[in-house]
């Protein structure tokens, strides 16, 4: 079998990594012309712990995990790209083209997909899997605009790697502004500071501003509409922040949307992670979705018979995924708007509720009954399975981390 994966982030290489255990030929190819190690922190969770130890990556890690409140295993998003990265790049199934995009999907049938790269060359797989992202340029080319679910949730997000000084708080630090804004910092494990911003507009016009921004993918027009935002907050490190995102290499300023897909394959071509089911960064589940993704597609493709179709493959994944999937994306009513109080009167009684929730996790008994529980390890494998984990012949090899 030859697959082409469409993006190296986080599902990409974890799909290869599976698919060459039973000899899957596979070709990755990324816009970006290195291994982009930029993002922010994100949790791995549960399920997706068993998943990175049958990788034997469990205790790397750990390793480079960062400290905090929501998971023990919290971890810079390039971080952990870059992990799957260097766990695969010297796979010999395994063909990493830098540089390289698909810009045509020129056949998807029933005896192959052939594609036209950004070098001219046209080639042909068994498969092609989108994995690159929740505005994936494959599935805009093979599925037709209606099929594709956006929902946005009215919230923006802006973030980037700004310089960090000895004023700076070694916690991660929320200052909730009026008006649904919230600045956030919080240091990482490479001496810099991670500057995050997040915001509900009031009102239409300022709506509008945010979406123009975020579809212009002019910096000068996100900066300049930043600035304005965050004019009039009482936040001495606004100014300094603002002027150290002027210069991050990796601005990132999108509109916070979940992605729905009706069904999530076309014939030989199949969406995976973020291009088929972006949950929001408000789940806390949009990495753990990729990799269990990405796990459960490459063993349902190791049941085909050789040179079978892999539509079959395709639906036992979506069929057993997708419920699990459609429970993540049940985000309550409540959120992300609970967080980003527009009156101060709002913002008081969130301030009030989460001292209260403090409190109560200081009693000996609630926190034993109620809090976070210790993470056991036997044999390897987490004791809070949360995902469908099925165990498939072709990926039997493990290497078992202990604690």
């Amino acid at each position: 079998m030859r697959a082409l994966i469409s993006g190296a982030g986080i599902a990409g290489p974890t799909l290869a990594h599976f698919l060459s255990r039973f000899g899957t030929q596979v070709t990755i190819v990324e816009k970006a012309s290195t291994m982009l190690t930029q993002g922010h922190n994100i949790d791995v969770h549960g399920t997706a712990l068993n998943i990175i130890n049958k990788m034997g990556l469990l205790t790397e890690l750990k390793k480079r995990t960062v400290g905090s409140p929501t998971s023990p295993f919290e971890i810079l998003r390039g971080d952990l790209a870059d992990l799957l990265y260097q766990a695969t790049r010297q796979d010999r199934n395994i063909d990493y083209r830098f540089g390289t995009t698909i810009t045509e999907v020129v056949e998807n049938s029933e005896e192959k997909v052939r594609v036209k790269l950004s070098n001219n060359k046209e080639e042909e797989y068994d498969l092609l899997v989108a994995a690159d992202g929740q505005w994936s340029p494959i599935r805009k080319a093979v599925f037709p605009a209606d099929a594709v679910q956006v929902i946005n949730k009215g919230c923006y997000c802006v973030y980037a790697t700004v310089p960090r000084t000895k004023a700076d708080s070694g916690y991660w630090d929320i200052h909730q502004a009026l008006r649904s804004r919230a600045v956030h910092t919080r240091p990482d494990n490479h001496g810099t500071l991670r500057f995050f911003i997040t915001t509900i507009p009031p009102t239409p016009a300022q709506k509008q501003a945010w979406d123009s921004a975020a579809r212009s993918h002019n910096r000068k027009t996100q900066m300049d509409l930043i600035r304005s935002e965050l004019a009039d907050i009482p936040y001495a490190p606004v100014p300094r922040l603002l002027e150290g995102m002027a210069e991050a290499k990796d601005l990132y300023f999108q509109t916070v949307s979940q992605i729905r897909l009706p069904k999530w394959s076309k014939n030989r071509v199949i969406c995976l992670g973020d291009a088929a089911y972006a949950p929001t960064p408000f789940t806390g589940m949009g990495t753990s979705l990729a990799i269990n993704g990405a796990y459960l597609l490459a063993g349902h493709l190791s049941q085909l018979k050789e040179g079978e179709h892999p539509r079959r493959a395709f639906e036992e994944y979506e069929k057993e995924f997708k419920p699990f999937v459609q429970e993540i994306q049940d985000i309550p009513w409540f959120v992300p708007g609970i967080s980003h109080p527009q009156y101060a009167w709002t913002r008081w009684l969130f301030k009030r509720f989460i001292a209260t929730m403090a409190w109560f996790v200081k009693i000996p008994y609630l926190s034993k009954k109620y809090g976070p529980k210790d993470k056991k390890y036997p044999e390897g494998l987490v004791d809070d399975l949360d995902a469908p984990y099925p165990q498939f012949s072709a990926l039997a090899q493990q290497q078992v981390v202990t604690t």
